[in-house]
């Protein structure tokens, strides 16, 4: 059977592209992120709003969390392009548009994603239809991350220079990996050039999550158990930075939700925010 008929795209992956775009469609400016791409290439139903997953008002934490995390990334990305670092590795890029959403900023890196063979066959085969192509600054690097397959090795194998500092990011990654292959990860990422920066989620234990959606994300977590991706990792804020802190990375420190409130959504007047649950580890090598 050929790569053609076999490739999807994660849905999880479907899942938070779909919220990026609908922050565009259903919440008020000004917007903390924007991105109609991802939605471009899934080319959902017409009724793709209807889904319970998309309930603009049930879900507008999640939806917040989604937006508001991506903008981070990307303003880090861009403070550290402006410092001179050139490369940005996306550990789970999903369907991530930044080389197509930022031409001019994309031209200056050289951008690493890193995912499943299947979402990045199937990506590619959607940008070469929509004419986007896939232009010399965007490598992927598929990983068979359930064969054990190293996402070092093959992140090398595209052009990644180990020499030089880079960005990288894995949001909505560490809850569907062991401890083992988390502490891995991370010690992995400590051995990046000096310079380089680590933007990382995580989740904290359900009894730390903001008490009004607390059923929403237990009943997120039954759905991605029954869709064969369970979560299994949760961390408090001090557990995961002193675990940074151990694999020997340094200006460690842990970004929470609140934080991310007060950066991107003090002055919005319909009441968007993000809840607790969803948190960043920040750290140097």
């Amino acid at each position: 059977m050929s790569d053609k008929q076999v490739a999807q795209p994660d849905h999880t992956a479907v899942r938070v592209a779909l919220w990026r775009a609908m922050h565009l469609q259903v919440d008020s400016p000004p917007y903390v992120f924007e991105d109609n791409i991802g939605l471009e290439l899934i080319a959902p139903k017409e009724d793709w709003r209807q889904r319970p997953d998309m309930d603009p008002v049930g879900t507008s934490g999640f939806r917040a969390s989604i937006v508001a995390r991506a903008r981070f990334v990307e303003d880090i990305v861009l403070e550290r392009l402006a410092q001179g670092i050139t490369q940005y590795v996306i550990l789970g890029a999903g369907l991530d548009t930044f080389a197509q959403r930022r031409p001019e900023l994309s031209s200056k890196l050289k951008i690493f994603e890193v995912d499943a063979p299947s979402t990045q066959a199937w990506k590619k085969q959607r940008l070469m239809e929509l004419g986007f192509g896939v232009p010399d600054s965007l490598h992927f690097a598929p990983v068979d991350f359930e064969k054990g397959a190293s996402w070092w090795e093959q992140l090398t194998s595209v052009g990644f220079d180990t020499n030089k500092p880079a960005v990288l990011a894995a949001t909505g990654v560490t809850q569907y990996l062991t401890h083992d292959a988390i502490v891995s990860m991370l010690r992995r990422t400590a051995q990046l050039a000096p310079g380089s920066t680590l933007a990382m989620t995580f989740l904290l234990p359900l009894e730390q999550t903001d008490s009004e959606i607390r059923s929403e994300v237990e009943e997120a977590k039954q759905g991605a158990r029954a869709s064969g991706t369970p979560f299994i990792s949760f961390f408090t804020p001090s557990e995961m930075t002193a675990l940074a802190r151990e694999l020997r990375f340094r200006d460690v420190c842990h970004v929470s939700a609140a934080d991310l409130n007060e950066r991107y959504f003090s002055d919005r007047t319909d009441n968007l925010r993000l809840p607790s649950g969803e948190e960043f580890l920040l750290a140097m090598t």
